[in-house]
């Protein structure tokens, strides 16, 4: 599996790494189950999707997250706290739903409008 860092180019800050889930499966699996947050985990929607992206969900989670919504352009349009048993959908168009550590927004200063970067590693 490939995983990717990010970094918030407009504040100059680390979000860290992230496993990228860009099948069916790997989005809808997403970090459920996950009692230890290692790296965060990016779903790439698809890219012919049109319109916002239909939510998340946090059931069967076990931890917080924060979650960063990003379009094709890789700026954030969106950013939530979330907590396990809860959902969102996000308030704009999004290619790219980032889910870190929470603290992870507040720690890196990112917001609606930042500029962000994924440097692809191998795991």
């Amino acid at each position: 599996m490939s995983y990717v860092f990010i970094v918030n180019k407009t504040k100059g800050t680390n979000l860290g790494n992230a496993d990228v889930a860009d099948s069916f499966f790997s989005r809808f699996k997403g970090l459920m189950m996950v009692k230890n947050l290692e790296r965060g985990l990016i779903l790439k929607l698809p890219s012919d999707r049109s319109r916002r992206a239909s939510g998340i969900h946090m059931f069967f989670m076990r931890i917080p997250l924060d979650v960063v919504f990003a379009d094709s352009a890789m700026k954030v349009v969106d950013t939530v706290a979330l907590d396990p048993w809860t959902t969102y959908t996000p308030v704009a168009p999004a290619r790219y739903v980032i889910e870190l550590e929470k603290g992870k927004l507040a720690e890196s200063n990112t917001q609606i409008g930042d500029e962000l970067d994924f440097t692809c590693e191998s795991a």
